[in-house]
């Protein structure tokens, strides 16, 4: 132990001199751990077990008392990211995506919708970065009736990144913050008991956590599973989703010792990315919406000495990401769904796909953007009912609209109807409009450099090639 004290010791000092907390540092110190002793971080098949029953919330019979919960509830947003794979520099939730709205408006308005329908003090947080916390601040001075913004945040660390040929702290004069990296989502443990908020929502009577994606609108707080959670007396619940085929590169459950485990793609060895693939042997996936009893959380933590031993996830990249000749470092991440194998008598519940709609690419930006989904009076904003529950799946030619700025260039008249589309794939630079409607399978082409406008009307199931001949 005094060994891996010392080999950690740069770590704890340069963490603890950029102000993170000791919980914080304790669950880094325990993923840098991990990998000392060569750990990979990778779940073999041989070690788990599919799932095969789960309770699903369409058959639940019908709750009472969610609303008198709402008391002892906190709703927490994960708002730490910037979006930079679609081109943003600042908080993605700032992102217009339907009528003017952005994320933070509708989740506002989600949660000032609760407050007032059930005259109930619902609390709400979001776990902002480093990035994302002084536009969100300043975006959330619009809803005073939230409560001040700073009093609603929850700051997330950040952790040194790992040179790999010493494992001593990355350095990189030239750019100080690339010495850096995020922690994943699974910091939220760390985070709510090195802030203080944990203890500080105890103390209030707050009982029920309730966490989610800010890029997932679909995951409004659920009354009737408010209720049945409450019910259950279960420390740790996991919403998830049946996988179909777009989904079979993304994480899955599974049992390991009769415990519930999350594996993601990284932990998966290349030799078993066929069964990791099968989604009729792994059926469900982690939608990201949690929901944890305070009270079991933090007994757990005082079990673990400050952090939840969440299982490490390994990454390799560059110290400066734009410089593939820097030096090599390892980004050592957690997933925060992967806390369910930690606590015992955890449990996982089918939900519908509507409450799964996250913002990861334009196309799924256009999606929303379209008819295909549609705003509720709680400020919902859900697959319109004749999408029989399947959402238009969009294929965009990335080289053209990978960025959001590149999508909202080829939409210069408005958004075309997808409410009656399958699939569409666009290739080249294809304009779209709002006398566009696209239903069935269609698939768009440009072979030209120049972009093209597709004319207005109807296409159904339909190859189109442009310039369309008159």
């Amino acid at each position: 132990m005094t060994t891996e004290i010392a080999a950690f010791a740069e770590f704890a000092e340069k963490m603890r001199a950029a102000g993170y907390s000791a919980a914080a540092r304790r669950a880094f110190q325990n993923n840098f751990a991990n990998l000392r002793a060569g750990h990979t971080g990778l779940i073999p098949e041989a070690e788990i077990q599919p799932v095969t029953q789960l309770p699903r919330l369409a058959d639940l019979p019908a709750q009472a008392g969610g609303d008198a919960l709402l008391a002892q509830t906190v709703m927490l947003k994960l708002n730490g990211g910037l979006g930079t794979g679609m081109g943003l520099d600042r908080a993605k939730s700032l992102l217009p995506i339907k009528d003017g709205l952005t994320f933070l408006d509708f989740i506002a308005r989600q949660v000032l919708h609760l407050r007032q329908r059930h005259g109930t003090p619902l609390r709400f947080l979001l776990m902002n970065s480093f990035s994302t916390s002084a536009d969100t601040q300043a975006f959330l001075r619009k809803y005073p009736e939230l409560g001040a913004p700073e009093s609603l945040e929850l700051l997330q660390s950040a952790v040194p990144k790992i040179d790999a040929a010493t494992l001593r702290p990355a350095a990189w004069p030239t750019d100080p913050e690339l010495e850096w990296c995020p922690p994943g989502h699974g910091d939220i443990y760390p985070s709510l008991l090195g802030s203080g908020w944990l203890d500080r929502l105890l103390i209030a009577g707050v009982k029920y956590l309730f966490v989610s994606n800010a890029d997932n609108l679909g995951a409004s707080l659920d009354l009737d599973l408010l209720a049945w959670f409450a019910a259950s007396n279960q420390p740790f619940l996991m919403e998830v989703c049946e996988r179909t085929a777009s989904d079979r590169k993304g994480g899955h459950l599974a049992q390991r010792s009769g415990r519930f485990l999350l594996r993601e793609s990284a932990q998966c060895p290349e030799t078993d990315l066929s069964a990791f693939q099968d989604i009729q042997r792994h059926r469900f996936f982690n939608t990201n919406n949690l929901w944890i009893r305070l009270d079991h959380l933090r007994a757990r933590l005082d079990e673990n000495d400050g952090f939840i031993p969440l299982p490490m996830i390994k990454n390799g990249k560059t110290v400066d990401p734009r410089d593939k000749r820097s030096p090599k470092v390892w980004q050592l991440e957690t997933a925060m769904g992967a806390a369910i194998e930690c606590f015992p008598g955890a449990g996982a519940i089918i939900v519908p796909r509507t409450r799964f709609a996250p913002v990861k690419t334009t196309g799924d930006l256009l999606a929303l953007r379209s008819d295909a989904f549609v705003v509720t009076d709680d400020w919902r904003l859900l697959l319109a009912p004749t999408c029989g529950g399947i959402p238009p799946a969009l294929d965009l030619d990335p080289e053209h609209y990978k960025l959001v700025d590149q999508l909202d260039a080829l939409l210069p008249d408005g958004v075309p109807s997808l409410i009656g589309c399958r699939e569409l794939r666009v290739r080249g630079p294809v304009r779209l409009t709002a006398g566009n409607v696209l239903t069935g399978r269609v698939t768009i082409t440009n072979a030209g450099g120049t972009a093209q406008t597709l004319p207005a009307g109807d296409y159904c199931d339909r190859d189109v090639a442009l310039p369309v001949a008159v």
